[in-house]
């Protein structure tokens, strides 16, 4: 994979991190909102919400004012390309996602595709143009906080959910994906299947403290952890909470509890090794009532591992748990699985490629896996893809307004991206 340019481009090409930062707080300023619980602005951008409508918008206008041409695909994905001197070539594909969860911060994502288009404005400054076309790409609904499933837009993209099922899906509310992406304006028309691009990268923070811990630059992701999630319905008996014995209640409370804790000593036990991650995010009981025992409770399971069989081990002893709960509590437990991915591995080509960038500009870099899953896990379906992880701040809290990257480790992350994207262009 050795560059092909005719020409080389400029020496010492490095991106402008002002304008970066600046690029990041304005689009943190869409959706942004007061959080009270940490006294810091957060950012609400919920997937085909009106903010993430208006994030899009502000983000379309920043590709066409750095010359390039949008395009919108039929699950709302967007697309900016930037010719190269071989257009007919397959392009290199930087991308990440701008929808966010209810409680996030300014980075997670949103440094992938504002950190893609500072990598252009870098390239249209010097005047140099790639061999291969060059993509700027954000994804719909990556964090699955709306709709129930992540990285829809990309698992669409790259045909592991069919357009049709993505569609149909509904929010809490009963909203679907394709009326809420036609409320907002970006019902594309673009064939949502992708052709697969030469190579795609992503930039990201970390979301997690092993980075600034041990006092690395950067990481050079190997892959995405194994990853499964059940929304499970547990239904009993709505009962008067002061009259009704202790005895002759069903109680989807209790019976939600008791799974969450199984949970917590799924991990502990250690019978899955040191790497389960378990964990209950949403818990919706009805009618969530001081003095009403809970006739019913909605609530999700999240368990993660990077090796598959450990973490099929895992869903198949929480799954007989619920069977275990319905029988001691007198309830009716059912489950539907609402995502499962395997463990992704990625190119060790691209991976050699963000190691050679970093130690070319004397960052510091290990190789890690991601907790987290990421559009980038879809795209290694078509194309060599990789990661640079960037450390954050706060024991690399994310999903949280207190998430922080700091203008300097943006900077060394995106620049890194800059150097292995044009290895990759250039060939």
């Amino acid at each position: 994979m050795r560059s092909q340019a005719i020409a080389p481009p400029p020496t010492a090409l490095s991106i402008d991190a002002n304008r970066l930062y600046d690029a990041l707080d304005a689009l943190g300023r869409v959706g942004a909102y007061d959080d009270p619980y940490t006294g810091l602005r957060g950012v609400c951008r919920l997937a085909l919400t009106a903010a993430d409508g208006a994030g899009r918008a502000h983000v379309v206008a920043e590709m066409r004012s750095a010359g390039l041409a949008v395009s919108v695909d039929r699950i709302g994905n967007v697309f900016a390309r930037r010719p190269g001197r071989e257009d007919d070539l397959a392009p290199v594909m930087i991308g990440s996602h701008i929808d966010s969860v209810a409680t996030a911060g300014r980075f997670d994502g949103c440094l992938g595709v504002l950190g893609g288009l500072e990598v252009v404005r870098t390239l249209n400054d010097a005047g140099y143009a790639t061999k291969r076309p060059i993509v700027v790409a954000f994804f719909t609904e990556e964090e699955g906080a709306r709709f129930g499933t992540d990285m829809l837009g990309s698992a669409v993209a790259t045909g592991r959910i069919g357009l049709a099922d993505a569609y149909a899906m509904r929010d809490a509310t009963g909203l679907s994906v394709r009326d809420e992406l036609a409320a907002i304006g970006f019902l594309g028309e673009r064939d949502e299947r992708l052709e697969p691009p030469h190579a795609y990268l992503e930039c990201h923070v970390e979301q997690g403290p092993v980075l600034r811990a041990s006092g690395l630059d950067l990481g050079v992701v190997t892959g995405v952890q194994a990853i499964c999630w059940h929304e499970v319905t547990i239904v009993g008996k709505a009962a008067h909470a002061g009259t009704t014995p202790m005895s002759l209640r069903a109680d989807a409370g209790v019976a939600a509890a008791r799974i969450n804790l199984k949970l917590r000593d799924m991990v502990s036990s250690g019978r899955f090794g040191a790497e389960l991650r378990a964990t209950m995010g949403a818990i919706a009981p009805h009618p969530n009532l001081v003095n009403v025992v809970p006739g019913r409770v909605v609530c999700t399971v999240d368990v993660r591992n990077p090796d598959d069989a450990i973490l099929e081990r895992a869903e198949a002893e929480i799954v007989a748990h619920y069977g275990e709960v319905a029988r001691l509590e007198g309830v009716t437990i059912t489950h539907r699985r609402t995502a499962r991915t395997p463990f992704v591995p990625f190119s060790s080509r691209v991976r050699e490629r963000i190691a050679a960038a970093a130690k070319a500009r004397g960052l510091s870099s290990a190789p890690i896996v991601s907790g987290a899953g990421h559009d980038a896990q879809e795209l290694s379906r078509l194309c060599p893809a990789g990661m640079i992880f960037v450390p954050g701040e706060h024991d690399g809290i994310s999903h949280n307004p207190r998430e922080l990257s700091t203008e300097a480790q943006c900077r060394d992350g995106v620049n890194v991206l800059l150097d292995t994207l044009l290895s990759l262009a250039d060939e």
